[in-house]
């Protein structure tokens, strides 16, 4: 059964009870505490000899430090007051932040790379001689374009990853967790409506602490959903008896499904491992993968596989905000992109923040102190200066904008409405009243932004959101002024002053990673009409996303293509 790794927290009674969870883990866990009671050095253990071989235990962090030259600083020995930090004891093995026999030892700070630090932690067995591990291997040694994608992408969340995962004193591998679930990123949406880095179905993230709603999705809040995935798997580590493999493959599957596959091979009599186990094809397939990914990551070159260096250090940073604000507006504050904002605040599904919390904001480390005095000196004023309005039983747009000092055109404009019905329960984003209008409106200029194409936008529906033409449009572009749009494509436009609300689809700094391509395999009994259901499209929307099933109707095992708005499902 694999074995977990085991930290030492000295003086950090911050993680006593994370630690005593991980004690429970393994038993090896134990051993390191009774040294530690007993006042022994943990770096006086034996050294085991280094492998040789590509596929030989992943390397330790002493073999990592001293290849890369560094010196490891004097330790005290392990004493409640003492420097030490952290030490990790594998059953059988040296500990890995220790230099055999020489009472020293690395700190974390002293890996300069992040990938050196996952290195040291790698603890879970990676069965060299297992043939579909190798298949996976292979798959991602021919692919270094999407492994650059991969680590460009991980190297905003990567660093806080590896610091819960450490805390809690798990196998490092489950840092890497997130590049089989959704090659890191935090906008992933499947075709069974899981979200996030992550990838919790609502239900699950519901269970595990995960706020939904119409402003926020806990599932793809990076601080939210890494503390949950590691509570979940807590529970699923324990519930296994510590066996990680069974684990991981019921995060996949379910810890039901994997239970009666167990039962299954007790009634014939067959072992009841990971590797013995008849799972569905994906799960089957699940495990080798993560631990594909840990050999290539324990020794890239051996595979040809080139890692570009994430610093071991902390990307980001929270900061307090108090109450709701504009996420245009705090990009602002903070001097950085809202683009970038939106990636490393991805659980806010709309322009501004939840009016009801969290109320933290992710911000680049080196300009969070910024931030924070620029938040203290704006006026409250500016914070948010649009509103939201739901939708109650006798509402129409005209009283709405008598109610809010607007009017149906500015509405309608704002909401991408393309008549005036609407229906209770409806958000509705509403303009700054009139007045609030006139002196800026009388003065400003028109803006030139970048949009890109949305599934469903038209020249005309953007002419009405931007206060333009269609010509104008058209020309601005070089389109026939009848040419349909492609999704993604990039369109030059000159908005008009208060010509679109400041959410994500109509801002030039805003990005729209909240629309996904969603490959989705038809199964029994579907139809056309409930996939739009189910995905919150419209019918005609797929037909013109998968043209050749105007003319067919589809089948169980076909692959559609659909555009999802995924703030849509909470």
């Amino acid at each position: 059964m694999p074995t977990g790794r085991v930290a030492l927290h000295l003086g950090e009674t911050h993680h006593q009870r994370q630690s005593d969870h991980a004690l429970r883990r393994n038993p090896a866990r134990l051993v390191a505490a009774l040294l530690t009671a007993w006042g022994l050095s943990a770096c006086s253990l034996t050294p085991t000899q280094d492998g040789a071989g590509a596929d030989a235990t992943p390397t330790t962090a002493h073999q990592v430090s001293t290849q890369r030259g560094r010196q490891p600083r004097p330790l005290t020995p392990l004493a409640p007051e003492g420097n030490l930090r952290r030490v990790t004891l594998l059953a059988g093995e040296e500990p890995r932040y220790c230099a055999p026999d020489t009472g020293l030892a690395w700190y974390d700070d002293d890996f300069s790379d992040v990938w050196e630090r996952i290195r040291a932690g790698l603890s879970l067995d990676h069965r060299p001689g297992e043939a579909r591990i190798a298949a996976e291997i292979t798959w991602f040694g021919s692919h270094q374009e999407y492994i650059n994608k991969v680590t460009n992408r991980a190297g905003l969340y990567l660093h806080y990853v590896v610091e819960q995962i450490e805390r809690h004193g798990y196998p490092m591998e489950i840092a890497l967790l997130p590049i089989v679930e959704s090659s890191y990123d935090p906008f992933a949406f499947s075709q069974g409506q899981a979200a996030g880095m992550w990838q919790f179905i609502a239900s699950t993230g519901k269970l595990y602490g995960l706020k939904q709603n119409w402003w926020y999705d806990g599932r793809r809040d990076v601080r939210a959903s890494t503390d949950a995935a590691i509570a979940y798997l807590g529970h699923l580590v324990d519930h296994f008896g510590g066996d990680w493999e069974l684990a991981l493959a019921a995060y996949n599957t379910g810890q039901g499904n994997v239970d009666r596959a167990i039962r299954r091979n007790q009634q014939l009599g067959k072992p009841t491992d990971f590797w013995s186990l008849k799972l569905p094809k994906e799960t089957s397939a699940y495990v080798p993968r993560l631990l594909a990914v840990s050999r290539i990551v324990a020794r890239p070159h051996a595979y040809g596989v080139t890692l570009d260096a994430i610093p071991n250090e902390a990307y980001f940073a929270a900061v307090d905000i108090g109450s709701q604000i504009d996420m245009a507006e705090a990009a602002r504050l903070a001097d950085t992109s809202t683009e970038e904002l939106y990636q490393l605040n991805p659980g806010f599904n709309q322009w501004a923040t939840d009016p009801r919390g969290p109320f933290e904001l992710l911000v680049p480390a080196d300009k969070a102190a910024a931030f924070a005095q620029q938040l203290g000196a704006a006026s409250s004023a500016n914070r948010v200066r649009w509103q939201t309005y739901r939708v109650v039983a006798g509402d129409t747009l005209t009283t709405i904008a008598r109610r809010h000092s607007t009017d149906v055109q500015a509405i309608a404009r704002a909401n991408a409405l393309s008549g005036t019905t609407i229906h209770p329960g409806q958000q509705l984003m509403i303009p700054p009243a009139r007045g609030t209008l006139t002196a800026s409106s009388s003065t400003a200029k028109p803006t030139r932004v970048s949009y890109q194409v949305q599934p469903g936008d038209t020249l005309w529906r953007l002419s009405q959101r931007f206060k333009v033409s269609v010509e104008e449009i058209a020309q601005w572009n070089q389109l026939s002024p009848d040419a349909p749009l492609r999704t993604g494509a990039t369109l030059s436009l000159l908005a008009q002053p208060g010509a679109a609300p400041p959410h994500r689809s109509a801002s030039a700094d805003i990005p729209a990673p909240f629309i996904r391509k969603v490959g989705y395999t038809v199964r029994r009994g579907d139809s056309l009409s409930q996939i739009a259901s189910k995905f919150n499209v419209k019918l005609n929307d797929i037909l013109r996303w998968n043209p050749s099933h105007k003319t067919r109707p589809i089948a169980p095992g076909q692959r559609l293509t659909l555009f999802v708005d995924i703030t849509k499902f909470n």
